[in-house]
């Protein structure tokens, strides 16, 4: 049987993350062969997460991540079982690094299918379920590109949002970051009215028209009142039309217009841990 010395077992760990046991383990199952090690741990990682596959992962990691541009972003949730786990300093840097690697993909099955250190980020997740011994996934994944793109992780990793602005004028860095937090903080259902599917749409009129009939008001006065409380339901949940939330006087369109009066918001993508 090969010796296997303390930096093999280092090495190893340092190309996987696992613990120093499993690492010496893994080389004295692989007789020393270091790339038979590192398919020793991923077995055990598959093991893992066949055996952890109906746990719930509502815990993690959500990281925004931008271009050098600044026309391209993606949120990726990195999702455990625990808050332990999710706070550990080696687990956010993972989720970052998949974040990175996020930026050049316009899918999630692209996503899980990319390079990450010689294996997929599908086999690289499998692998740290094993490390790790719980289940390890991607819990979301979201794409947005536009003429200016800016984004916001919420302090602890629990909610990311990308803003998209119809231009990179001056300002246009602090304004995106600024619409990315209200997003995070007020989680609009669509970008504006036009964006609010129909099955809403009707279900808020007929509950208005509920709520009016219950305090007493005629049929006939019931489609015009309706129509206005729906125009309050457009303005506390479609973004640009909500107040904003540093400046409750003006809407988010009116601030974006403030920056530059040309400016408007285009687009924006939110993941949140639940």
């Amino acid at each position: 049987m090969s010796k296997i010395s303390a930096a093999d077992v280092n090495k190893l760990r340092k190309a996987t993350g696992a613990g120093m046991m499993d690492c010496k383990k893994a080389l004295v199952e692989a007789e020393g062969d270091f790339d038979t090690a590192v398919e020793v741990l991923r077995k055990k990682g598959q093991k893992v997460a066949a055996n952890r596959a109906d746990r719930d992962s509502s815990e993690g990691a959500v990281i925004a991540r931008v271009n050098d541009d600044a026309t391209v972003g993606v949120i990726v949730s990195l999702n455990c079982e625990t808050d332990f786990v999710a706070k550990n300093e080696s687990y956010v840097t993972l989720a970052n690094q998949l974040a990175d690697v996020a930026l050049a993909h316009d899918s999630i099955d692209s996503f899980l299918a990319a390079d990450f250190n010689g294996m997929s980020v599908a086999e690289k997740l499998t692998e740290q379920t094993g490390v790790i011994g719980e289940k390890i996934e991607i819990g979301g994944f979201e794409r947005l590109e536009g003429a200016f793109v800016g984004s916001y992780i919420h302090a602890g990793n629990k909610i990311a949002t990308l803003t998209s602005l119809s231009a990179g004028v001056d300002g246009a860095a602090e304004a995106a970051k600024n619409v990315a937090m209200q997003a995070a903080a007020m989680n609009p259902i669509a970008l504006n009215e036009e964006g609010v599917d129909a099955a809403t749409v009707e279900k808020e009129i007929e509950i208005a028209k509920d709520q009016l009939r219950q305090e007493g008001k005629p049929e006939a006065m019931l489609d015009n009142i309706a129509k206005g409380k729906l125009k309050r339901f457009f303005k506390d949940n479609t973004l640009v039309n909500q107040a904003y939330i540093k400046d409750g006087k003006q809407s988010v369109s009116d601030y974006v217009k403030s920056v530059d009066a040309e400016l408007s918001v285009t687009g924006f993508k939110r993941v949140a841990l639940v």
